[in-house]
């Protein structure tokens, strides 16, 4: 490594975490206490808590719909769950399962595992019941955690293990103990410091089968957290509002962006377009974390409805999880401000580029910049680096790639870089992703690629959505089809939107057939689910 590369990420992490506030305590008993904490924990949420209860106890940490908790509740209810976990025969290293939405008891449930040692499994809480029970075979957790409505998803993946309940709807028909149960019978007193950090298993989204077990450790040192920090301006002591899954990778990395600051984390159950603005307004948030989808209903909301809400107090809207057309980037910050910052990435490569409010203006559409020490590069299927300008699959490289998968095997690697499943080109130092690796097809001798169809017709007036697929063709062996969801009130035609493809693509890239839907099938975190609709064209050809 290039001895000034490393002098560089010396200097660079001090630096950035000054400039958003973050500067050690001048008392040197407290920074020792300090030390102690984080070689106890390691790069962990009970890190980040327990140095949250020694500085600022009695700031808030959450605000949920159950009212709010300071760093010392959370602390001390967390020393408590910790033990009462304990005393239930958890042991370090165990795995636990957690499927909870967005709440104090997600939070509690991942601080306790960090303070055991235990190993945490985040399930999605849109899986279907026999989805979770495969889940939990294959991940073995001693225990699972869950919110009472999912009583029912999760009677089979319950069968032979502990369970307690996260949230309580109707305490009269709870079938487990409760979280606060267990914390009202747990010491409160300090745990005793596991001897290994238990590590983090997220679910990937499952948009082209079944959800794959990722792995990965905490990391290593601070720079991880500045390279975002420095991307996207956060600052200490701020308010996030987190709409975004905190099981997912990017709720869950601004609830970790979010201790690591000392911020206010303001939470709801349930995403609603309007609420999640009288949330903002009501607690004066300054960062709000969405995946796109939620941008997109947002939007949806009468004008009268969005101007009831004063958002002045947002300073970021950070958006990642899918992709983010430029027609609704630029539609956000016209209503929004200049505010807004987009996270390409994956859950098995962290981040690859990051596209701030000043890029997305200047070239809509952009996945963004690569950021400090981080490595992108672009191959053709010859796994040779393509020329400046051309599309290659992106391979990525930076110190918060996954540790492989539950059930055996990684992504694809070339030069030390890790593939992100996407194929893209740049444009200048600016990304841009043309779509799945996956999804290209060949039509009539030419690479299509859907992506750029569902752009150009995502910007087309009066449409709201839209997903395109390859479908087998006689002529030209594949051909695209689009389906699209159009605005409340508007009748588009299938002619009218092929037209508009014809007038700004190659005719290759003109779908064949446009079909109209209420809605397009997504994942809990806003992906569309094209595996649904390509399972459903092969079903209606087979009947055909």
């Amino acid at each position: 490594m290039d001895i000034r590369h490393e002098i560089a990420k010396k200097l660079y992490v001090p630096r950035i975490m000054r400039a958003r506030g973050l500067t050690p305590p001048a008392d040197p008993r407290v920074l020792l206490k300090m030390l102690r904490i984080r070689n106890h924990f390691g790069s962990t949420a009970a890190t980040g808590y327990a140095l949250g209860n020694l500085r600022f106890p009695d700031r808030e940490a959450i605000i949920d719909e159950a009212g709010s908790l300071t760093f010392a509740d959370i602390h001390t209810r967390t020393n408590a769950l910790a033990h009462a976990l304990s005393d239930e025969g958890v042991l370090e290293g165990d795995r636990i399962a957690i499927m909870a939405r967005n709440h104090r008891g997600f939070i509690e449930a991942a601080v306790a595992c960090a303070k055991l040692g235990a190993n945490i499994i985040y399930l999605n809480t849109a899986f279907a019941g026999p989805q979770l029970a495969d889940v939990c075979r294959r991940e073995g957790p001693v225990v699972l955690i869950y919110d009472q409505e999912f009583t029912g998803l999760v009677a089979e993946a319950a069968e032979g293990r502990r369970c307690f309940i996260s949230w309580v709807d109707d305490p009269e028909t709870a079938e487990h103990p409760t979280l606060d149960d267990l914390m009202a019978k747990g010491d409160p007193d300090e745990v005793v410091p596991p001897a290994e950090h238990g590590r983090v298993v997220i679910l990937t989204s499952g948009t082209t089968g079944t959800p794959k077990g990722a792995q990965r450790g905490t990391p290593s040192s601070a720079l991880p957290a500045a390279i975002l920090l420095d991307a996207i301006p956060l600052h200490a002591g701020g308010r996030t509002m987190i709409a975004a899954p905190t099981f997912h990778s990017w709720g869950g990395l601004h609830l970790s962006l979010a201790i690591v600051l000392g911020s206010t984390v303001v939470l709801r159950r349930h995403f609603k377009p309007e609420t999640t603005l009288e949330a903002v307004a009501t607690h004066r948030c300054d960062a709000l974390a969405v995946v796109p989808v939620m941008l997109l209903r947002m939007l949806e909301l009468d004008a009268e409805t969005i101007a009831k809400y004063d958002t002045s107090s947002l300073k970021i809207i950070a958006a990642s999880g899918s992709a983010l057309p430029g027609e609704l980037a630029t539609k956000v910050m016209d209503t929004f401000g200049d505010v807004l910052y987009n996270l390409y990435g994956s859950t098995e490569v962290g981040w690859a580029t990051i596209a701030s409010p000043a890029d997305m203006r200047r070239v809509p559409g952009t996945a963004g910049r690569v950021p400090f020490n981080t490595i992108v590069k672009l191959y053709d299927e010859h796994d040779k680096e393509v020329a400046p300008g051309e599309t290659g699959r992106i391979f990525v490289g930076n110190e918060m790639g996954f540790d492989g998968y539950t059930g055996g095997g990684t992504k694809a690697m070339i030069d030390g870089l890790m593939s992100s499943g996407d194929v893209g080109h740049f444009v200048g130092d600016m990304l841009f992703v043309d779509g799945r690796d996956d999804e290209m097809i060949v039509s009539g001798g030419e690479n299509v690629f859907p992506r750029e169809v569902e752009d150009l017709l995502a910007d087309y007036e009066g449409v709201d959505e839209v997903a395109v697929i390859g479908v087998p063709d006689d002529q030209f062996g594949q051909r695209l089809k689009a389906f699209v969801v159009t605005h409340d009130g508007v009748t588009l035609t299938e002619d009218e939107l092929k037209d508009h493809v014809k007038a700004h693509l190659a005719r290759y890239k003109v779908p064949r057939d446009v079909e109209f839907l209420d809605e397009l099938p997504r994942n809990a975190t806003g992906k569309v689910l094209k595996r649904v609709l390509i399972e459903r064209e092969a079903e209606e050809t087979a009947t055909s």
